[in-house]
């Protein structure tokens, strides 16, 4: 289904543990992959674009004691620095909202006024964890809404606002609330970012003069307080309109500080109108490599247009599906080590959607794993596409070349190095497959120089089994509701461990071949010191 149709029919519808990581069987195919690294050769910066910007799901959830736990693991693991989350207008956060101390009184008017006492916690929360928000000022509040047209089971707001000098005066009151509370020193380490997705007939009603509009009174609000303030844009779905946005902001001497877009992997079904590089196969349906182009079209037009700030693809994944069990296996970890290893270092940020399973804009989970879009369960516990990111993570600045034997677009490697060591991170996507599915596996041999230390070569595994959280809870029985005692044996069990199983390390003349069996999909992450 296109998302635009399924985000407008959900408007309207408005015991057992394992102990250890698994030792995979001897059964690997005859036809080994080689993976080499040239470690001689010249380097390239290795930015870890993939850490820094996450999302949650909407504003509310960080009121609860959960999603800010969860948000110090995040934080301390992974590096989380900046949050997103639309919503800091909801009507359940009670922006626009009765005043009761006119009780049995007299009111003028509807008796509403502006509170922020819920976004000031929200913000409160963020900034005392050493996070900035990213200030997203939708959606409209229903005492200012036009009409009253709402998506998901949430009721947000999406018409434009009755009166748009009585919502520049509500922005700008927010605005100017925000200076007062926190200081421009610190909303300078924030970013504005005007609304979600608007070039989606289900998120916004008011098309792309009404975005202009939204855009022309938060830019001037932000840039009249302090032109250092950042304000980006147009975080569309698909990256579309980015070439209109730029002209627009030219146009008008509103240039934006920053650039916004978004791209779900199988948005190719849509007939998209995103920008666009690379074989024009990659755009159809169900190719594996529709993010990837469109991630390089964008970077072509801010090259082109000589754009010279950042860029953000602050929402990305497989699938924009509410529902997707593969999102949870070890593929999703091969797809987001894949595809960072092919564009990592083509915008600023990349926010994969999303960081927890706390989330119900299409309904809300029952069971502790549930095909949800987050990294890490209602429960705390982190998927493989969690661990995905960890693995990056341990990767250091320095990229080096790969070539190799019995590698392709799907299976491939991204090899780096630090003071420290060489760390090779190896995966294998499988585009189309679906747990069940078969997990084959291949015998795979790297390359590493005879300047490490063959005895602290460690592999850290994502495959069926190993930091693979979902399969001890399988083995556990599934439960939906994880009793105390339950979840606190899954989460010793839920840390990014190295495998038990050694690899076999082979001395050269000028290297070291290191040996191991690799479960596809997967991914292996072979690190050595120095």
């Amino acid at each position: 289904m296109d998302r635009r149709k399924f985000i407008n029919t959900t408007a309207m519808a408005s015991g057992a543990i394992l102990t250890a990581p698994v030792v995979l069987g001897n059964v690997a195919s005859t036809s080994p992959i080689e993976i080499n690294p040239d470690w001689n050769g010249k380097t390239t910066p290795l930015n870890h674009t993939w850490e820094g910007l996450g999302n949650i799901d909407q504003m509310r959830w960080i009121l609860r004691g959960d999603t800010q736990n969860q948000l110090d693991v995040f934080r301390d693991e992974l590096g989380l620095k900046h949050v997103r989350a639309v919503g800091i207008f909801d009507d359940d956060l009670f922006v626009n909202d009765s005043d009761p101390t006119n009780f049995r009184k007299k009111v003028i008017g509807d008796g509403k006024r502006i509170n922020w006492r819920s976004p000031f916690y929200i913000y409160d929360t963020l900034v005392e964890k050493g996070l900035a928000p990213i200030v997203t000022p939708c959606f409209i509040p229903a005492r200012l809404a036009s009409g009253p047209e709402t998506v998901f089971a949430t009721r947000n707001n999406v018409t434009v606002p009755r009166d748009w000098k009585e919502w520049e005066r509500f922005v700008a009151d927010f605005v100017n609330s925000l200076v007062d509370r926190y200081s421009i020193d610190v909303l300078k380490s924030w970013y504005f970012e005007v609304w979600n997705e608007p070039n989606l007939d289900g998120f916004w009603k008011g098309g792309q003069e009404g975005y202009w509009e939204l855009y022309k009174i938060l830019y001037s609000t932000i840039k009249n307080i302090d032109p250092g303030l950042k304000i980006g844009g147009p975080s569309t779905a698909r990256a579309e309109w980015i070439s209109d946005f730029l002209e627009f902001g030219a146009n008008n001497n509103m240039h934006p500080d920053y650039i916004i877009g978004h791209c779900y992997n199988n948005d190719s079904a849509s007939n998209p109108l995103s920008p666009f590089e690379g074989p024009q196969g990659d755009k159809e349906n169900k190719s594996p490599n529709f993010t990837k182009g469109v991630v390089k079209g964008v970077r072509k037009i801010l090259t082109d247009t000589g754009f010279k700030g950042e860029f953000h693809m602050n929402e990305w994944g497989s699938t924009w599906h509410p529902y997707s069990p593969t999102r949870e296996s070890a593929n999703e970890a091969a797809f987001i080590v894949k595809t960072m290893n092919e564009v990592s270092q083509e915008a600023d940020y990349f926010a994969y959607w999303c960081l927890s399973d706390i989330y119900n804009q299409v309904g809300y989970g029952k069971e502790a794993f549930h095909g949800n879009y987050g990294m890490m369960s209602f429960d705390g516990l982190r998927k493989p596409n969690y661990f995905a990111h960890q693995l990056l993570s341990r990767l250091g600045r320095e990229q080096v070349a790969v070539s190799g034997k019995d590698i392709d677009g799907l299976t491939h490697a991204l090899a780096a190095k630090s003071d420290k060591g060489m760390q090779v991170a190896v995966y294998s996507f499988i585009n189309e497959w679906v747990p069940g599915d078969a997990t084959p596996k291949k015998n795979v041999t790297v390359k590493l120089p005879s300047s490490i230390n063959p005895k602290s070569i460690q592999l850290y595994r994502i495959d069926s089994v190993n930091n693979n959280i979902l399969t001890n809870w399988k083995a556990m029985g599934s439960p939906d509701y994880l009793k105390p005692k339950e979840k606190e044996l899954l989460m010793e069990q839920n840390e990014f461990s190295a495998s038990l199983h050694k690899p076999k390390v082979t001395k050269g003349e000028k290297d070291f071949e290191i040996t191991f069996e690799m479960e596809m999909p997967g991914v292996v992450l072979v690190e050595a010191k120095n």
